[in-house]
């Protein structure tokens, strides 16, 4: 099977195309660890120049080889967005040498602050509010952080979104006050109406983030499932199950079609929809999610206004 390869396109026919699904993908982002970012010998052969390449920072993962992933990435042409999630982070003076060695090897400029999801703080910090407290991010171009379009039990165990509706807010008068742009990267989900609606609560609380919403690339159903459950994906699980109970579904990948393209399809009737911009956990492997975006029209790379 030939390699898709963006510095020699082959076109998909303009006809095949979802225009409505063409115009949501633009300015997609995509999930890669070092270890699975090591398996690709050279990501101009799968993704278009200038996606955003966000880096998962998993606990035990050395910082060396995040900087490492970081330099490789933008050498080749890709704004990377390392994680920086607060409860693996022993500290002030941690923090301050990571984002210098970011910076000084590989030019970063974005991060994703997020909790984090350990149980119990290695060190001083808890929650992504206390990263941006600390002023060392004073200067990035762009920071995002953590959306839970399904709620978030780890900090609202009664299953509601109190304590989730109150950092938000404190994060949106945040961006008011930096020169950053700032946006929400979500997880992933599988349901498009639960998102829908928790994006127009959101701009009825007067939060009006841009909203980078997560959706898992084409996998194997088993995996998807392994992922929803480990990373507390919530009711748009049963969407996962119930294709499950169809044994003629069992053993085929599952893809986000349906999914992304009900999003885009309301993002095209309201256009002021607070979704900017699809990001991509490849859990079924890198390259067939960047088969599957390109075939679906997302070869745009980022447009200026989310540069």
């Amino acid at each position: 099977m030939a390699l898709l390869n963006f510095r020699r396109p082959e076109t998909t026919p303009a006809d095949t195309v979802n225009p409505e699904l063409e115009a949501f993908l633009q300015g997609f982002s995509m999930e890669v660890m070092p270890r699975t970012a090591a398996k690709v010998e050279d990501f101009r052969d799968l993704l278009p120049k200038g996606t955003r390449v966000y880096i998962a920072h998993i606990e035990g993962t050395p910082i060396e080889e995040m900087v490492a992933t970081a330099k490789r990435l933008n050498a080749e042409g890709y704004p990377v967005m390392p994680h920086f999630p607060a409860r693996i982070i022993k500290d002030k003076a941690t923090l301050a040498d990571w984002i210098a060695r970011y910076q000084g090897e590989a030019d970063v400029k974005q991060a994703l602050l997020l909790a984090g999801g350990v149980a119990q703080p290695a060190g001083d910090f808890h929650s992504s509010m206390q990263l941006m407290e600390t002023g060392l991010f004073d200067g990035f171009e762009r920071l995002h952080v953590a959306g839970h379009p399904e709620g978030n039990r780890d900090i609202d165990p009664d299953g509601g979104d109190k304590t989730v509706m109150e950092a938000l807010r404190w994060k949106q008068a945040f961006s008011e006050r930096t020169d950053a742009k700032m946006a929400l990267a979500t997880q992933f989900a599988f349901e498009a109406g639960p998102v829908i609606a928790w994006a127009d609560r959101l701009a009825a609380e007067g939060i009006d983030l841009p909203i980078h919403i997560g959706t898992a690339g084409p996998a194997k159903l088993q995996t998807l499932i392994k992922f929803a459950i480990a990373c507390g994906v919530g009711p748009s699980l049963k969407v996962l199950q119930k294709r499950a109970k169809d044994v003629s579904k069992l053993l085929l990948p599952f893809e986000p079609d349906a999914f992304v393209a009900q999003l885009a399809a309301h993002k095209a009737r309201h256009p002021d929809f607070g979704i900017e911009a699809v990001h991509f956990f490849p859990l079924g492997g890198i390259k067939t999610n960047a088969t599957w975006t390109r075939t679906h029209g997302g070869t745009s790379g980022i447009p200026a206004a989310q540069a």
